[in-house]
């Protein structure tokens, strides 16, 4: 048997009341909307439009939200006016909430949630679904949960904001499943001066970290910009003997060619070198079923061990606007991600008395094993699209029309070797101690392959009537994937529509169609792929936004119908894959609401939260490793009275998950589980200075101890209590 591959858990929840859920939202959103049409003395929030243009930009880059974006349809279009839920971080939350990392960012978005595999990979769902599609600058990269190469740790150092689409989204990604796409926005040199950020953390376990962001014009009139972003971490952990080093630097030239003409090309590269990560968790359970508890700290992995990470892309963005008010966008980029790693895990039961071990599996005594693996994902794209107004029937509409190609060439390599319960011996005195592996030679894996996407995709935004709109479009998509033994090649056309109705003053209504399309990576018990996942996703809502969308709220109802939607059945095939089996009927279907922006120039808040229920059509819970129902709030505050102190915090609740894995030996099954739980973060901002500021975090704050992979017989904790502080210096 090959090396057998670790994969995320799974968990889940009773189904959530969402018809209450819904009526929560409702009020809240209500609520704030209220509050934000107060124009009384006491409201202090500045939309002038007299009022000093560089000021304006100056507040509105300080604010949680974002005005306008691309997200959703790539017409740039306010939130209210796209038919979808969508959530953006800005680079204020982020600086505010120390998100410093992918993986920060979305344990702190609505309506997703995270199954960490280990200390190095977390695998993120959303309405029941795994995330497959991230983006940069609107290019999409496939995600495969197996091998996870860093794209959790992206340092969000290098990006202005992350904009996240919930529900499916074929219109910009093409194949994807129904849960969301992630998309990073890029810093850029938009400076005609001489500007900067440098900015040193010190935090829990001795991290460090410092940041130099650098600004500059590049020729006397400033039509060509420079901007460096580097960084060097490096930590320690709550895990014994894991150690973390994170570097990077990204650099990027923006050249105005012309008034209407503008160049951008960039170079990013990051490295990631981690020293005995523990690899799946630490063992749940002993053979009499009583729990290990075992300390947060405990680390089953050796000295030996690493896992080490390196990206490179560059990138070029060409954009041409018109008189018209038409506009091209063209952009180009090359990454390149490496793998290196050395590790081990514990898989099975043990006895409480004797310390001896029991496979998790029948008929295959392996308590664990080591693997040495590396990869290599290339990925090549080019993506080209026009957008701008046109007139018909004496009003005025939209349209947008591109074409995308992405060539994405993945190269795997393992070597492998089994633990027996023999050479493991007494597990009560295993701290980690194990002989490096005398690997053989590295095998290609059987996930190794190219993956070549053409797609042509256009939408237009018909203006039915001055309070009714109508958004129409549809993305073909030519998919081929070559792998070590087989080639598979699927057409398909993604249909979209929507339609806005802004029935009041600051208020729209919406509802969506699109349909789902996904070619897998799961195999079946032969070993061929499963036949891609179809289906149906609606959704309805409500959305408002206030003071020149400086403030933002949705609430929406959705639906989702999948056929061939993969389930693990806790088996493994001859090579050593995960072996799952596809299922039909799974609805997906629930409510989410958000509030996100500027209450008044002083406060800042984030509120959302999500309730659903994922079933087959047996009644049986899908992805029962989620939970079911969510809250994110985060806020921040500056006083009026010291307006050099900003002070704020946040609170992350999600409801109580299971899931079901097989007991020692095969026999039967076990239930693991993890209680509802909330996680208070707090910090505080004082601007010493107009250039200096410091600032302290406090997250976890009453020390709750937590599971993040609650879907296998391995236990991977969440960080404890822990601080860090700040000092930033601009200029």
């Amino acid at each position: 048997m090959s090396f057998k591959e670790k994969r995320v858990g799974e968990m889940g929840c009773a189904p959530q009341n969402v018809l209450r859920v819904s009526l929560l939202a409702m009020m809240v959103a209500s609520g704030i909307a209220q509050a934000a049409g107060n124009t009384d003395s006491e409201q202090t929030l500045t939309v002038n439009a007299s009022a000093n243009s560089a000021e304006q930009q100056e507040q509105a880059a300080k604010d949680y939200s974002v005005p306008v974006t691309r997200a959703g349809t790539k017409m740039a279009l306010t939130a209210r006016d796209i038919p979808q839920s969508v959530s953006i971080v800005s680079k204020q939350r982020m600086q505010d909430q120390q998100l410093q990392s992918l993986n920060d960012v979305l344990s702190n978005t609505t309506g997703i949630r995270g199954v960490s595999g280990d200390m190095d990979r977390t695998n993120y769902y959303s309405r029941g679904f795994i995330i497959d599609n991230y983006m940069i600058d609107g290019i999409p990269t496939a995600f495969a949960s197996r091998w996870n190469l860093g794209d959790a740790q992206t340092d969000m150092a290098l990006y202005e904001r992350v904009e996240v689409v919930r529900g499916a989204t074929g219109l910009l990604t093409g194949p994807g499943n129904p849960s969301a796409s992630i998309n990073m926005v890029r810093k850029h040199a938009d400076s005609k001066e001489f500007t900067g950020n440098l900015e040193a953390s010190y935090g829990s376990w001795d991290k460090q970290r410092y940041v130099a962001d650098l600004s500059a014009p590049l020729s006397a009139e400033g039509n060509v910009r420079g901007r460096v972003v580097a960084g060097y971490e490096n930590k320690n952990s709550f895990i014994e003997r894991y150690g973390f080093e994170k570097k990077f630097i990204y650099g990027v030239v923006d050249a105005d060619l012309t008034d209407k003409t503008k160049l951008s090309v960039g170079y990013e590269f990051t490295q990631v070198d981690t020293d005995s990560p523990m690899w799946s968790g630490s063992p749940r359970w002993y053979t009499d079923g009583s729990q290990t508890h075992l300390r947060r700290g405990y680390n089953t992995s050796p000295e030996w061990a690493y896992n080490n990470k390196e990206n490179k892309k560059v990138f070029v963005n060409l954009q041409q606007n018109f008189d018209n008010g038409w506009n091209i966008t063209l952009n180009g980029t090359h990454n390149e991600m490496f793998l290196d790693s050395k590790q081990l895990y514990i898989d099975g039961y043990f006895d409480k008395t004797t310390g001896a071990g029991s496979s998790a599996y029948a008929g295959w005594p392996v308590i664990g094993g080591t693997g040495y693996n590396t990869g290599k994902r290339k990925v090549d794209a080019v993506d080209a699209f026009a957008s701008g107004p046109f007139e018909l029937l004496g009003r005025q509409h939209e349209l947008m029309v591109g074409v995308n190609y992405s060539r994405q060439d993945n190269k795997y390599y393992s070597s492998w070797a089994n633990i027996s319960p023999e050479e493991l011996g007494n597990f009560n005195n295993f701290n980690g101690d194990f002989p490096e592996t005398d690997w053989g030679p590295r095998e290609p894996a059987s996930d190794t392959q190219l993956v070549r996407q053409k797609s042509a995709y256009l939408a237009t935004r018909i203006s039915l009537a001055d309070p009714l709109h109508v958004i129409l479009g549809a993305r073909y998509t030519n998919w081929n994937r070559q792998g070590l033994t087989a080639e598979q090649e699927e057409n398909n056309v993604t249909p979209y529509g929507g339609v806005i109705w802004d029935f009041y003053d600051n208020w729209s209504a919406y509802a969506s169609y699109t349909s789902v399309f996904q070619p897998q990576d799961a195999q079946d018990a032969t070993g061929n792929f499963l036949k891609p996942v179809i289906g149906k996703n609606y959704e309805a809502g409500v959305k408002s936004d206030w003071f020149n969308s400086r403030l933002t709220t949705t609430v929406s109802i959705f639906r989702t119908e999948l056929d061939n939607a993969p389930v693990s059945t806790g088996g493994y095939t001859a090579a050593g894959n995960a072996i799952y089996e596809a299922k039909s009927g799974v609805v997906s279907r629930g409510v989410e609401f958000e509030v996100n922006g500027a209450l008044t120039d002083n406060w800042q808040m984030t509120f959302g939260g999500t309730t659903y229920v994922a079933e087959d059509r047996d009644g049986e819970n899908y992805n029962s490793q989620l939970p079911r129902t969510s809250f994110n709030l985060f806020t921040s505050y500056r006083l009026p009275m010291l307006d050099q102190l900003t002070l704020g915090g946040g609170v992350n609740w999600q409801s109580k998950t299971y899931k079901d894995v097989g007991g020692p030996d095969g026999n039967g099954t076990w239930r693991a589980r993890q209680g509802s739980y909330a996680l208070v973060d707090l910090f505080a901002r004082y601007d010493v200075t107009k250039n200096l500021s410091v600032q302290g975090n406090l997250n976890n704050l009453f020390d709750k101890e937590y599971d993040e992979n609650v879907g296998s017989g391995g236990i991977v904790y969440g960080s404890p209590r822990n601080f860090s502080v700040t000092a930033s210096y601009r200029f």
